[in-house]
C-alpha cells in the first residue's frame, strides 16, 4: 500500500469533507485531552531482504511479574546494532521501543515527552488483540468454530440485506477481512466513508449487520473495522456480557497483565476495531504468547494452530511492491519475504514476532514509517543464536542512546524579545468558528510570568472533551505537562514564528498525537486566523475573534 500522504483540508466554517487520517481525528477520539483521536494503521512498501534464521534456546523463559533483563550481547545480539535502532526510533517519532530475545528484555527506550508508566493507545492493534480473543473462545467450546456463521449469533435481530451471500458470511471472514459487505475504510488517504456512518451511528453493531453486500464472504480483502466489531459483539454475548471480562480471565490475567483501558460503543460493548490501551511490557507479553505458539508457561492458552495460522496467513492485502507483499490472518498483518508478524495501529502501535530469530518487539508512536525497513533495523541487530563475547564499550552506547531519548530536544526557541502583541492577546477567550476539531474556544497567557492555555470544545460533539482542558506551555521550546484526567497526559508548547504569528504544539502524550496551531493576530489583535494540523492528516484554518 502506499503510504499515507499529507493531503487535507482548508476552509473556514463549516468542515470539507475529510481523510482517513482527519476522520479518526474526528471520529475516534475520547481521552480527556486536548486534539485527541483514535485508530487505525497502513503500511509502506517492503525492502528486499530477509530474516536470517537461527535456533530456539532449550530453556523458555517466562514473564513473571516483569520481563527478565539482559544484555544484548548475553542473547546474541549487538547493542551497537541497537542503539542505531533506538536512533532510528527517534528519527521515526516513536514513542516507546522495546526489543527482547529469548525471552529477556534487551533494549527499552521511552522518548519524551512520553515516559515509563502510561499506557498507550494501541489503535488498530486493538483487533489483533480481539481475534486472539475469539482463538481462545473457540477452544473453549463457547463458539463452535471460525466456521460459524456470523448471522447466527444474530438471530434475535431484524438484519437488512440478509441474502445468500450474507448469510455465507462467517467468523473466519470476520477474522481475515474478507466478510464481503460493503465498506469503505481504504488503507489510504481516501475518505473513510463508512468508519464516519459507524461513529455517527447509535447501534454499532446493527449498522455493520445491515450493511449490503459488495462481494462474496472470501473474495478478498477489504479492511473493515466493523467486521472486528462484530467479534467483539460475539465474544461478549457468549462468555458472559463483556469482552473486557472475558479478556481478563483468558488472556491479560494468565499474561499477567493488570492494567488496561478499554473504550464502548453507545451499547457498552468493548470497540473492536481500536480503543485499548496498554503498557507496551504489557503488548510485548502479547507478542511472546505468539512466540511461543499459544503457549504461556506450561499452559495452552490459544491453540497452536490459531497461531500457524498467523504464522502461514493466506489472505494477500493487495499492497507492497512485489506482490503478495502483505498478507493477512486472524487479525494479524504479515511480510512474508520477512517472516514478520506483526498487530498494525495507527501511526505504528506495533507488535512484533520474528519466530526465526526467537525476537519480539513492542512499538509506540506517533508517525508512520516504512515496516520492512524497520524489520531490517531489528535483524541486524541479531548476530548469532548463541552468546556473543561482552562489549562494555557498545553496551555504554546504547544505555546512553536510551537515556538520550529520555530527554526532550528543546524544539525552535523564542524569537528574542516577547512581541509587544503578547500582552494585547494574552487572558483574552477566543471564539473560533466552526471546525472538524471541535475546537471552540481558546484562552492563551503568553506573558513570560505564568505561561498557559485553556481549551474549550463544541458541547454538542461526543467524541471531545466535555470540559475545558488547561495547563502550562512551555515558552523555551520545551513541553509542558499536566494531567487530564486520569488516563491522559498533555504536553503543551509554543513559540512566536513572528511579531504577529504564535504556534502551538499540543501532544496527547498516550495517544501519540500532536497537534499544531498556527494563531495569526491581526487588527491589532481583535481577530486571529487559526491554522490547524495534526500527524492524523488533518488540515484546516478557522477564523476567530476575540470575545467582548
Amino acid at each position: 500500500m502506499a503510504r499515507h500522504t499529507q493531503a487535507g483540508v482548508a476552509g473556514t466554517g463549516v468542515p470539507a469533507p475529510i481523510t482517513r487520517r482527519q476522520a479518526t481525528a474526528v471520529l475516534l477520539a475520547g481521552a480527556a485531552a486536548p486534539f485527541t483521536a483514535g485508530a487505525q494503521q497502513d503500511a509502506a512498501a517492503p525492502a528486499s531482504s530477509a530474516a536470517s534464521a537461527v535456533t530456539t534456546p532449550p530453556t523458555t523463559l517466562w514473564p513473571g511479574d516483569d520481563w527478565a533483563e539482559s544484555t544484548p550481547e548475553a542473547q546474541g545480539m549487538d547493542s551497537a546494532a541497537l542503539a542505531k535502532l533506538v536512533d532510528y526510533g527517534a528519527a521515526q517519532g516513536m514513542d516507546s521501543l522495546l526489543v527482547t530475545r529469548h525471552g529477556s528484555l534487551v533494549a527499552e527506550a521511552f522518548y519524551a515527552p512520553y515516559r515509563e508508566g502510561l499506557k498507550h493507545a494501541v489503535n488498530s492493534t486493538t483487533k489483533g488483540i480481539v481475534a486472539t480473543l475469539t482463538g481462545m473462545a473457540i477452544q473453549d467450546g463457547l463458539i463452535a468454530s471460525r466456521d460459524a456463521p456470523v448471522l447466527d449469533f444474530f438471530a434475535d435481530r431484524k438484519v437488512a440485506n440478509a441474502d445468500a451471500s450474507k448469510k455465507a458470511m462467517t467468523l473466519a471472514h470476520l477474522l481475515d477481512m474478507t466478510s464481503g459487505l460493503h465498506w469503505i475504510e481504504p488503507l489510504s488517504d481516501a475518505v473513510p466513508e463508512t468508519m464516519l456512518q459507524l461513529g455517527r451511528a447509535r447501534d454499532w453493531q446493527g449498522f455493520v449487520l445491515d450493511r449490503p453486500m459488495a462481494q462474496a464472504p472470501g473474495a478478498g480483502f477489504n479492511y473493515n473495522s466493523g467486521n472486528t466489531h462484530l467479534l467483539s459483539a460475539v465474544l461478549a454475548q457468549k462468555t458472559g456480557g463483556s469482552t473486557l471480562a472475558y479478556a481478563q480471565k483468558r488472556l491479560f490475567g494468565p499474561l499477567g497483565i493488570s492494567d488496561v483501558r478499554w473504550r464502548k460503543d453507545p451499547q457498552g460493548l468493548e470497540v473492536g476495531g481500536w480503543g485499548l490501551y496498554l503498557h507496551p511490557r504489557d503488548m510485548a507479553r502479547i507478542g511472546y504468547l505468539y512466540l511461543r505458539r499459544g503457549q504461556w508457561n506450561g499452559r495452552q492458552l490459544l491453540p497452536a494452530a490459531w497461531v500457524e495460522q498467523v504464522f502461514n496467513p493466506l489472505v494477500d492485502m493487495g499492497f507492497g511492491s512485489a506482490a503478495p507483499a502483505f498478507k493477512y490472518a486472524n487479525g494479524w498483518w504479515s511480510i512474508p519475504s520477512k517472516r514478520a508478524f506483526f498487530t498494525a495501529g495507527f501511526n505504528r502501535q506495533l507488535i512484533v514476532v520474528l519466530p526465526d530469530i526467537d525476537v519480539v518487539v513492542a512499538v509506540t508512536g506517533r508517525r508512520h514509517y516504512p515496516l520492512p525497513a524497520f524489520i531490517d533495523h531489528i535483524t541486524a541487530a541479531v548476530r548469532s543464536h548463541e552468546p556473543l563475547p561482552a562489549d562494555a564499550g557498545a553496551q555504554d552506547l546504547l544505555a546512553a542512546r536510551i537515556r538520550d531519548a529520555g530527554v526532550e530536544k528543546p524544539g525552535p526557541q523564542p524569537l528574542g524579545a516577547t512581541p509587544e502583541l503578547a500582552a494585547t492577546v494574552s487572558r483574552k477567550a477566543w471564539l473560533l468558528e466552526r471546525n472538524a476539531l471541535g475546537l471552540q474556544r481558546l484562552v492563551l497567557d503568553l506573558t513570560p510570568a505564568n505561561p498557559r492555555y485553556e481549551a474549550s470544545f463544541d458541547p454538542g460533539r461526543p467524541d471531545v472533551p466535555r470540559e475545558p482542558v488547561a495547563g502550562p506551555l512551555g515558552l523555551d521550546g520545551k513541553y509542558r505537562t499536566a494531567p487530564q484526567g486520569p488516563n491522559a497526559v498533555v504536553a503543551v508548547k509554543g513559540h512566536w514564528l513572528d511579531a504577529q504569528t504564535f504556534q502551538l504544539i499540543s501532544r496527547s502524550v498516550a495517544d501519540g498525537e500532536v497537534t499544531v496551531a498556527t494563531l495569526k493576530f491581526e487588527d491589532g489583535g481583535k481577530a486571529v486566523n487559526v491554522g490547524l494540523e495534526n500527524n492524523w492528516g488533518f488540515r484546516g484554518q478557522v477564523r476567530g475573534r476575540a470575545a467582548e
